[in-house]
């Protein structure tokens, strides 16, 4: 008998698990619809929650990690009895991490890829409510922030830039070698023993663009010429030789062509240049072990021809030693004769150091330091330059032990060392880019407040603005107090100013002696109200009058403590209120 063959897979949209039949009888129907949902059958599936969760799992799973999600949906949908299952996995690293982590046996390889590639084509069709169109979304979008995920770098540490800058400077270096050539043998026609004299590409195109005519050069341009050769020897040899020259006489076209032509040749040269500052301070960040090691260029070329620092950091230290000779080791291989002792690290000056018998266990020792060099720089967080100095002095005292026989220092008290620099290198870098963070800071808010300052429009109309809306309702409290008195027939608008504030203190005290008082008697209130109310109607015209209320308003503020005794003394209270009242408006 057949065993049934429970699958799991990860999908865009959750993990699902299905029991399948016999395996020859699911490869002749993959492709029918009808026959493959007779032989396999849904048994469960379990949604992602979100794209993040979602990315998470598919990350675990490229890594060969058993995620918590998927350890939970296979020890809740498979049976208990581990030996019973089979498990039919894709990928067989998520498969043997699932057999040593759960137990269960698994499968991977063979027919698995066919009953993957069906459950694929009918997967909208096995699971409820799920449309082709959806699950084409779902994939789409999680393949997208997968490879989002896995392109994410640091900027200051990109290894592609070394990559093309290396390779430009390759490219350079032969393009400016044989247009110097060019430009040797055009100018050779009028001036041959200028090629003697001065061997520098780059040096011989600024002479040849400066002279020109070398009937034309005499002692005047003498200085000039010592500072182009930076030599006065060969200043003094040049004015000769032009004086005593064999070339034939040229026309003023030709010098013309010739000049322009030297002149490309001479930017070229500075281009190179500051292509290869551009390349040492790009290897300093990236790399600096290996750069201090063994040169900003063969790390460079290392980098290239690995294909990128994580690469050059997975090969040991034998690949290493023979990158950039694999012609030579095939050739040795084919032939069975000696394979090669080094490659690209040829270019290193430790190898040109040493003796003949010597340069093979040299090469074998760099190549081991390198090695080392390149995965601290690719795995490191600081990048620090402590450990390339320590490996190369390494080196250093392994080259004059092969010369001299003094025995070097062991690797372990040269780590220890390493170590302790590396933690002051990394602490004086943090410090470093603190620093440097806080003047970002302070020149974006100086920029901040420029751009402020340099928009006085709107600096200057938001303060009227803001004025405006203050007066206004100012002005509307005027407009009131002015109509009252306008109304009774007065017309004093100086008098009336000053009071909306105080009657408005006395409506509030007012409004406090009458929750006071009206548990004792609550006609009070009333008769202050009718009295204030009537007064100013009454006589309008004296300005006499408006020192009533203010009598008023001291009786009512002396007489508030005394409000709140017993009902005896608030009726004597009230009667002498009313005769004091009657007195001062007789007085008026």
């Amino acid at each position: 008998m057949h065993r049934a063959l429970p699958r799991g897979r990860p999908h865009a949209l959750g993990y699902a698990l299905s029991r399948e039949a016999p395996l020859q009888r699911v490869e002749e129907c993959v492709l029918n619809l009808g026959k493959f949902h007779n032989i396999v059958r849904l048994v469960a599936f379990s949604p992602f929650a979100s794209s993040q969760v979602a990315l998470e799992n598919v990350n675990a799973v490229s890594e060969g990690i058993v995620h918590e999600d998927l350890r939970l949906f296979l020890e809740t949908y498979l049976p208990t009895k581990k030996k019973k299952v089979l498990l039919g996995v894709g990928d067989p690293k998520i498969g043997a991490a699932i057999q040593e982590e759960l137990g269960y046996n698994c499968q991977t390889g063979g027919v698995i890829a066919e009953i993957l590639r069906g459950v694929r084509l009918h997967f909208h069709n096995l699971v409820k409510g799920l449309t082709d169109v959806s699950a084409c979304k779902a994939q789409l979008g999680l393949g997208h922030s997968y490879s989002r995920a896995k392109v994410k770098f640091n900027v200051n540490r990109v290894d592609n830039m070394i990559i093309q800058s290396i390779s430009l400077l390759d490219q350079l270096d032969k393009d400016i070698n044989t247009f110097s050539m060019r430009v040797r043998e055009w100018y050779g026609y009028h001036f041959p023993e200028l090629v003697k004299i001065i061997n520098d590409n780059a040096t011989y195109c600024r002479v040849a663009q400066f002279i020109g005519n070398r009937k034309e050069l005499n002692e005047e341009k003498l200085e000039e010429l010592e500072e182009l050769t930076m030599d006065g020897a060969k200043a003094k040899a040049i004015l000769d030789a032009s004086r005593s020259s064999m070339g034939m006489d040229i026309s003023a076209i030709d010098l013309i062509n010739i000049e322009s032509f030297s002149s490309r040749v001479v930017s070229l040269s500075e281009y190179r240049q500051s292509l290869h500052t551009y390349l040492r301070s790009k290897m300093s960040q990236v790399a600096p072990s290996l750069s201090a090691l063994i040169g900003e260029a063969v790390g460079a070329r290392l980098i290239a021809h690995a294909g990128s620092l994580t690469n050059l950091a997975k090969y040991p230290a034998s690949t290493v030693q023979i990158l950039g000779a694999e012609k030579a080791l095939f050739r040795a291989l084919k032939t069975r004769g000696n394979t090669p002792k080094y490659g690209l690290i040829f270019h290193s000056t430790f190898i040109g150091r040493a003796a003949a018998k010597n340069k093979g266990r040299i090469s074998r020792y760099l190549a081991n330091k390198c090695s080392i060099a390149s995965r601290i720089d690719c795995f490191s967080e600081v990048p620090t330059s402590v450990f390339g100095e320590k490996l190369r002095e390494q080196v250093e005292e392994r080259l004059s032990f092969y010369e001299t026989g003094v025995i070097p220092r062991k690797n372990l008290e040269v780590m220890k060392e390493a170590m302790v620099q590396a933690e002051e290198a990394a602490a004086e870098i943090t410090r470093k880019l603190e620093k440097q963070e806080k003047k970002r800071l302070k020149k974006e808010k100086k920029r901040l407040a420029a751009i402020a300052l340099a928009s006085p429009e709107n600096s200057s109309s938001t303060p009227e603005e803001c004025e405006e809306t203050n007066e206004k309702p100012k002005k509307k409290k005027k407009q009131k107090l002015q109509e009252t008195p306008q109304e009774n027939g007065t017309e004093d608008p100086p008098v009336s100013l000053p009071k909306p504030k105080k009657r408005k203190s006395f409506s509030k005290e007012e409004f406090v002696n009458n929750d006071l008082e009206t548990a004792n008697n609550g006609n009070l209130p009333k008769r202050k109200k009718s009295l204030t109310k009537q007064e100013p109607v009454s006589e309008p015209e004296e300005a006499t009058n408006r020192s009533v209320p203010k009598k008023k308003r001291k009786l009512s503020l002396k007489e508030e403590p005394l409000s709140s005794g017993p009902e005896e003394a608030v009726s004597n209270k009230s009667s002498k209120k009313k005769k004091k009242l009657q007195k001062l408006a007789q007085e008026d």
